[in-house]
């Protein structure tokens, strides 16, 4: 099997020679790095990296404007963001532009270990303290607003759907893993959306770390 190729994009190089170190001793194959945002996506379009592991604050181009565009040029090269902020904003605006993983800059080892395997199968991945953060905010925002969760309104197949659908599966890979018309599964992707008041695939992976459906 073919290692796992990586590209690095963080403006410190102290924190570049850390991370490829971790990721080479793990029998990652680390192909590039950037340190500055238009490096990276120029970078990715040249190597065509399985993962990309990126910093938001980078000098020219920001991470989470070169994480799109690289999403959008680089298909199917999965977008990490490594970042120090902790606010659900952050979250959001990655996941926005096509990222697949969100970890904190202080998160153990182990999690960017899980996080490049997760993305690399089509997963999603961030860091716990992350999905505690976003767990704590919606209770607060529900009890704040006075609102019944709605998650209680999914009937079991719905929240099967909702979960292989927030780790990234296709209406097509659904169908065939719960043997399933992609027809029926479109109509349940709908339902789900409907109940949960929700619009757009990021706002569903959210929600599913909220709840803490996924990692």
């Amino acid at each position: 099997m073919k290692p796992i190729r990586i590209l690095l994009a963080d403006d410190h190089n102290i924190l570049r020679d850390g991370l490829r170190l971790l990721l080479e001793r793990q029998g990652f194959s680390v192909v590039a790095e950037a340190d500055d945002g238009r490096e990276a996506v120029r970078l990715a379009e040249e190597h065509r990296p399985d993962v990309a592991v990126m910093d938001i604050a980078m000098p020219h181009l920001n991470g989470i404007d070169a994480a799109r565009r690289i999403v959008e040029t680089c298909a199917p090269t999965a977008v990490i963001i490594l970042s120090m902020h902790d606010d659900e904003s952050y979250v959001i605006r990655a996941l926005n532009a096509g990222a697949r993983g969100y970890l904190l800059k202080d998160s153990v080892k182990a999690d960017l270990i899980a996080a490049v395997n997760a993305v690399s199968q089509g997963h999603s991945y961030f860091s716990p303290k992350v999905g505690q953060l976003l767990q704590e905010d919606y209770f607060r925002e529900m009890a704040d607003k006075q609102k019944a969760d709605t998650f209680e309104l999914l009937t079991a197949r719905e929240r099967e759907i909702l979960q292989l659908a927030a780790e990234g599966k296709s209406n097509k890979d659904i169908a065939n893993f719960l043997n399933l018309s992609p027809y029926t599964v479109e109509t349940h992707r709908a339902h789900i959306l409907q109940k949960l008041n929700l619009h757009t695939v990021p706002e569903l992976i959210l929600y599913a770390v909220r709840k803490g459906i996924i990692h």
